[in-house]
């Protein structure tokens, strides 16, 4: 009878371990990799290597090629087998999360030694082609990616400098010595960084592409979202954004003036000048008559037009007053 129970017991837990447990299926956002003893199936082939890492890194990160279970099912898993699934869905992380400590924010040092707070967040997605450093080259792998993000933001941040303000020192826009060559040469303030956040954060996308073939994780997008000083320097720092705008609107009120001034006089030149020319136009075209009938007509055709001329001014005259040759005259 013990046996028979043996025999009848053993049957029922390979039909409950073998069979019933042997299948399982994989999620659309899901892939899945078999590992036998603790051994993952792989593809024959070289193995993979990432074309963003450097030379040297080329030769350090090699990992083989998986066999990558897709989407669907039901699949048989021999007990001796174990199924890792994987979710390769986008997924999003905080930039302060890390495992082993609680923070509110990440802190980073700029050019010139001021400490800043710096949050944001990461969208990155596991990388189904990559599956092996994420499974079996690390432990966290997560983890590691955080740390290299972190490492390079901080990097990045400690070396910024604002492309405008870099260009015009190197073109010779500003003179050498003057107050703006000095603090562009000196340092960059938390406003740089602020208003070239687009900037960090496209820098940041490109160099955390390597990641991939580094820990199997494709970094999607970064997203710097805040870089804030301490409270005092915030404080400081408003208080000279404040003057620095107060500044420039009156530099800008007084260009605004300045020009409508030399405006209105240009205007006023050209006005005068049209008056002059209106007044010196008949003139001009009263002796071009005349030199035409003296030219045409001779001395005395100029003479009979001249006397012509005055009938309707002596009609027209209260008083006329006649020289004669001699010097004397007489008035009517």
């Amino acid at each position: 009878m013990s046996f028979v129970a043996f025999i009848f017991g053993l049957m029922i837990y390979i039909l409950f371990r073998v069979i019933l447990s042997g299948f399982f299926t994989v999620r659309p956002d899901q892939r899945a990799v078999k590992t036998s003893f603790g051994r993952a199936q792989r593809l024959p082939g070289p193995p993979s290597v990432d074309p963003q890492l450097s030379e040297d890194e080329q030769k350090r990160y090699q990992y083989p090629q998986l066999r990558v279970i897709p989407p669907g099912g039901p699949y048989l898993k021999l007990p001796w087998q174990k199924v890792h699934k994987i979710s390769v869905a986008t997924q999003t992380v905080d930039l302060v999360w890390d495992p082993t400590k609680q923070q509110g924010t990440i802190e980073a040092v700029t050019k010139d030694n001021l400490t800043t707070g710096v949050n944001g967040q990461l969208r990155y997605r596991i990388s189904a082609n990559n599956l092996y450093p994420y499974l079996f080259g690390v432990s966290s792998p997560l983890e590691h990616v955080m740390g290299y993000f972190i490492s390079v933001l901080r990097e990045r941040i400690a070396n910024f400098v604002d492309p405008k303000g870099a260009s015009l020192m190197a073109q010779g826009d500003l003179e050498v010595g003057s107050k703006a060559a000095i603090e562009l040469a000196e340092g960059v303030s938390i406003n740089d960084l602020r208003k070239n956040l687009p900037m960090l954060n496209e820098y940041m996308e490109q160099q955390c592409r390597s990641t991939a073939g580094r820990y199997g994780i494709e970094l999607d997008a970064a997203l710097v979202t805040e870089i804030d000083p301490p409270p005092q320097v915030d404080h400081a720092l408003s208080a000279i954004n404040s003057t620095r705008n107060q500044v420039a609107a009156d530099i800008s009120t007084a260009r605004a003036d300045s020009e409508q001034q030399i405006t209105m006089s240009e205007r006023a030149v050209e006005i005068a000048q049209n008056n002059a020319e209106a007044e010196v136009a008949p003139l001009r075209e009263l002796a071009t008559i005349l030199g035409q009938i003296k030219t045409n007509g001779g001395p005395r055709a100029l003479k009979s037009y001249l006397r012509n001329m005055r009938v309707p001014l002596l009609g027209r005259a209260g008083r006329i007053v006649l020289n004669t040759e001699a010097g004397g005259g007489s008035s009517k």
